[in-house]
């Protein structure tokens, strides 16, 4: 009797044949148990484990723009909309030294910002609003930045973010601002995968630590920004690559 040849068959499905019936299970079982660990999601002590790597690094991160006090920081971030730090920064060191408060502000009066902020997109616009909050502060917080959500968030110009940044930065409120930095994170590595910049941040906040809290947003910023970036992740080089659910890991 003739033996069976393998004429006509491809190479891989050849090779399939040969592979012992142990290593097919164990590559199924694989795949299976990476489908699953996506879907459960980082156990706690993953997530810890996350964060302490990150406090290890950089026990103090700090936030990118310049600031010099409550007020300035406020403005810098309504700033900072659609705009990069290094470009609000280059606006905002000579603004400061000359507008550190609501009433300097006020003097200054939108077509004097102006000339402060061209450089930054949207500054006809943003300085509408940091001219109109500043006024508000004034007449509402007597001149004060107010350490709550709900009187942040009634200024011109502030949305949820800004005014978690605010509270975090100035009055070490342990506050999560979901950028879209942190969102790429959040969801990439199964920290607190989420739909919508509100889902994660509300998400964060049932799974981070309590000691890890107060730093917790700027980690996941810098970690985007510099590390898990958009287009080219920096995989290799990523402190928590072998806890990080991302699937199409950079080499």
């Amino acid at each position: 009797m003739a033996r069976p040849t393998t004429a006509g068959k491809s190479p891989k499905t050849t090779a399939a044949r040969r592979r012992p019936a142990k290593a097919i299970a164990n590559a199924a079982a694989a795949k299976v148990a990476a489908k699953r660990r996506k879907r459960d999601g980082l156990s706690p002590a993953e997530i810890e484990a996350i964060f302490f790597r990150f406090r290890e690094v950089e026990p103090e991160p700090k936030g990118e723009l310049d600031s010099v006090n409550a007020f300035t920081l406020l403005v810098a971030v309504v700033l900072s909309a659609q705009a990069t730090d290094i470009g609000v920064n280059k606006a905002t060191r000579p603004l400061f030294q000359v507008a550190a408060t609501p009433s300097a502000m006020v003097a200054l009066g939108e077509e004097g910002l102006t000339g402060y902020i061209k450089s930054i997109g949207l500054y006809r616009n943003k300085a509408k609003n940091v001219i109109a909050l500043s006024r508000q502060l004034i007449a509402k917080h007597g001149g004060e930045v107010p350490a709550d959500r709900a009187a942040l968030e009634a200024l011109p110009g502030v949305g949820r973010k800004t005014a978690n940044v605010v509270l975090n930065m100035a009055f070490g409120i342990p506050t999560i601002a979901v950028d879209t930095h942190l969102f790429r994170v959040a969801n990439r590595t199964g920290l607190a995968p989420g739909k919508t910049p509100l889902a994660v941040e509300l998400g964060l906040e049932k799974v981070v630590p309590e000691p890890f809290r107060l730093h917790a947003h700027h980690w996941l910023i810098l970690h985007g920004r510099y590390v898990c970036k958009a287009t080219k992740p920096q995989c290799p080089r990523c402190l928590i690559a072998d806890i990080c659910r991302f699937e199409h890991k950079a080499a």
